[in-house]
């Protein structure tokens, strides 16, 4: 734990008390969106002092061009840059001739800020002494909207305290941005139009190179003591700006609010030529609602979210406030509407990585999304990799390999391989892998097998490909083996025989060997289809086989141990415990060299594999590899805690569980990493959930059932959850004492509990 500022609250996230040193950070926890668009929590009003500004539209990227000392061949042209989008949230605010400016204030008191999750609204509120000694409360509150997604709202309220006051709103629009991540300092933006009519304003823009087209948009209302007033404003506009001036005369304790309305329209889903109509016909949808009747949809459509989403924790309110709020956040991020979209490792909450999609979908944020919201969503992101398989065919040709073998990139906005790191765009493929389970681990969780046949197929050959095409026969080891790649431990690259990635390419030959079979005799018109589109031949198919039967697993007769790689006994193994607390986290403090010859592991990685693959291995096995393993563990991925804690739950550790779980569920809100300051670990959240569900719930599909092992963590009185499986929605309650099973829809549903059947009926209360 690196700060401890956030109050505990169980539905909100509450600060108080201003502190500029904390403001980048309050920007990302307190960041909102819909899954169309998000927006950093930056000050409505001017602020002088250090932020980090940034609103952001979903699918919208810049192919910054990669910079690189010395270039090589395959390497990617550039990395997508999530963009800074035009703002529309600015309203300056003058007071009696001054700026509102919280830096150059001379005092702020009762300053409060808070992220309502339940109902989805930020809200911020402080009384502020101006330079020149006039006394303002300030209210704001905003939200993005769920049900009009091109749509955000802003109240925003000041009072004069200690004397009448002449109050100047200024709400503005400006593309004249800049993104604080990027390689040559290019443009991103051209502002192609600024104007208005009547009180909207209107701003279209492209983005360089990817020539997205939007319009940033705004409307204002204007208020005194809750009633409408008509003001005719003062246009004042620029080559990338436009605001408006409504100047009010304002009695001492009098109210003058704005209601300001904007967002964006964009291309993705307009035509060019109609974005401001559109943009128009949103605003005409907002003025003519209001904003207290758009909140009230907003609460509704939150409330729609959290009766299947939430998790409650008795007991704990620190705990149930971290797993809220990153259940709050995966859904701001995706929501499932659109396929084109994915989830982005930050979110709408900072630039960092770029990218829409890294592995982490597949290999966290489908579960997640398969239980709370229905399969249709989990397909959408199988499909999104499928609509991208001949993309990762050409990443894969750009490195020499052939016949369709594919690469899936490690970064991408579009399919393309757009990361500029050497030992994860050409080393870490075992993300080839994480796709692949992915589409098992749809299938055995809904029970749906068709997008196998019709899609998921066609991905799997050419994951297996690549697998094949990459392994290396050893004459020494008369073993295949797969060298020079990093695992999901990046604190060791060009590493030789990471078990992980030795370990999924095994599995995924042997998988889609099993698929080719089952498809041939049950979906032969599909089989047909795919065979003529792919292919493949008898012999290839014997190749790989062969490399499945023969792949190399590094293994340690001392430790009874799988090695994480063929190396790694000859590091100084040196635990995380005799490592000086100074020396942390590592990543900031050491060299990369000191790093990569250091036993210390970034997430887990051989326990990554044994995670995935838990029925292929031994509880036994489990505990030797997790006591080997978790010892040596930083942590410093946010991907980490939430695998570690689910594993300790397995093997009834359960205070290191709830450990590790504190960890994964307030790694941002309590910065544990010392970075929260650049945007949240929002793909990662998902293992918050895992760590409840699968975790503490126990939950596996195991003989074509659900299957759980309750257990609860002494700290809690007791904690609930919903999943919804193959059309059945289930409620599971644990407390100390025993654990209840509800079915709320779906006539019947037969599970297992502690490896016994238990047959639940609709409506019907079992434990």
């Amino acid at each position: 734990m690196n700060q401890d500022y956030i109050k505990p609250d169980y539905w909100s996230i509450i600060e108080e008390g201003f502190d500029a040193s904390r403001v980048k950070s309050s920007e990302s926890l307190f960041s909102i969106g819909n899954g169309a668009m998000g927006q950093r929590a930056n000050f409505e009003e001017q602020y002088s002092g250090h932020t980090f500004q940034g609103s952001y539209i979903a699918g919208v990227y810049y192919p910054d061009k990669t910079r690189v000392g010395w270039w090589k061949n395959g390497y990617p042209e550039y990395f997508a840059k999530v963009l800074n989008a035009p703002s529309w949230i600015g309203i300056d605010v003058i007071v009696n001739g001054e700026q509102l400016d919280l830096y150059t204030c001379k005092k702020v008191e009762d300053f409060k800020r808070e992220l309502n999750m339940k109902e989805g609204w930020l809200s911020r509120s402080f009384n502020a002494t101006l330079q020149n000694n006039t006394v303002v409360q300030v209210e704001a509150k905003r939200f993005l909207s769920l049900e009009f997604d091109e749509l955000g709202a802003i109240q925003y309220r000041v009072k004069p305290i200690n004397k009448d006051a002449e109050i100047i709103f200024q709400p503005y629009l400006s593309s004249g941005i800049t993104n604080k991540d990027t390689n040559w300092d290019d443009k991103f933006w051209d502002t192609l139009h600024v104007n208005h009519e009547n009180q909207q304003a209107f701003i279209q823009a492209k983005t360089m190179k990817t020539d997205f087209h939007t319009c940033t948009f705004m409307e204002s209302q204007l208020f005194l003591n809750e009633k409408e007033v008509a003001l005719q404003p003062s246009v004042k506009t620029t080559e990338t700006s436009i605001s408006f001036s409504y100047k009010q005369q304002v009695k001492a304790n009098e109210t003058v609010a704005i209601h300001k309305f904007g967002g964006y329209t964009v291309d993705r889903n307009h035509e060019k030529e109609a974005l401001n109509s559109a943009a128009k016909n949103v605003l005409k949808t907002a003025v003519g609602l209001g904003f207290n009747a758009l909140l009230e949809t907003q609460k509704q459509a939150w409330e729609n979210i959290w009766d299947m989403a939430d998790i409650t924790i008795q007991g704990d309110i620190k705990a149930q406030q971290g797993i809220r709020f990153n259940i709050f956040q995966l859904n701001q991020t995706y929501l499932g509407k659109d396929s084109r979209l994915n989830i982005g490792p930050k979110g709408f909450t900072g630039e960092k990585y770029g990218g829409s999609t890294y592995w982490d979908t597949e290999a966290y944020c489908i579960p997640f999304y398969m239980a709370t919201k229905n399969q249709q969503v989990a397909k959408t992101l199988l499909e999104y990799r499928y609509n991208h398989l001949e993309k990762a065919i050409e990443n894969a040709e750009k490195l020499g390999f052939k016949n369709g073998a594919a690469l899936y990139p490690m970064v991408t906005m579009n399919g393309e391989e757009c990361h500029n790191e050497w030992e994860i765009t050409f080393e870490e493929i075992h993300r080839n892998g994480a796709i692949a389970f992915a589409i098992y681990n749809y299938h055995r969780y809904t029970g749906d097998y068709s997008y196998i046949p019709e899609k998921g197929l066609e991905v799997l050959i050419g994951i297996a490909r690549f697998w094949q095409q990459r392994a290396t026969f050893s004459t020494d080891k008369n073993k295949y083996v797969i060298l020079g790649v990093t695992g999901p431990n990046e604190y060791e690259n060009n590493v030789n025989n990471n078990f992980y990635t030795n370990y999924l390419a095994q599995w995924c030959i042997n998988y889609t060997l099993e698929n080719i079979s089952k498809i041939e005799a049950e979906y032969p018109s599909d089989y047909t289809r795919i065979m003529n589109k792919v292919r493949l031949s008898e012999s290839e198919l014997i190749d790989w086989k062969t490399v499945a039967e023969t792949m190399y697993f590094p293994y340690s007769e001392k430790h009874q141990v799988y090695l994480q790689q063929d190396g790694f006994l000859d590091k100084e193994l040196i635990t995380v415990t005799d490592l000086d607390k100074s020396n942390r986290p590592i990543n900031q403090k050491w060299s990369w060299d000191r790093i990569l010859r250091s036993p210390y592991i970034k997430q887990a990685d051989t326990l990554q594999g044994f995670y995935f693959f838990e029925e292929h291995f031994s509880i036994e096995e489990l505990e030797r590899h997790f006591d080997f393993y978790e010892p040596f563990t930083v942590h410093e991925s946010s991907l980490s805690p939430c695998v570690h804690s689910i594993q300790a739950a397995k093997l009834d550790r359960m205070e290191q569980a709830y450990t590790f779980y504190l960890r994964t569920s307030r790694l941002d809100l309590d910065d544990y990493n010392h970075e929260v300051h650049e945007g949240l670990h929002t793909t990662s959240m998902a293992g918050t959930w895992m760590s409840i569900v699968e975790g503490f719930g126990g939950m596996r599909v195991k003989n074509n059932m659900l299957s759980f092992t309750p257990k609860i963590p002494k700290q809690w009185e007791g904690y609930s959850f919903k999943v919804n499986f193959r059309n059945h929605i289930l409620k599971v309650s644990v407390n100390q004492n025993q654990t209840n099973f509800e079915l709320i829809n779906g006539e019947v549903l037969e599970i297992l509990v502690n490896n016994k059947p238990l047959v639940l009926q609709k409506k019907q209360l079992l434990h």
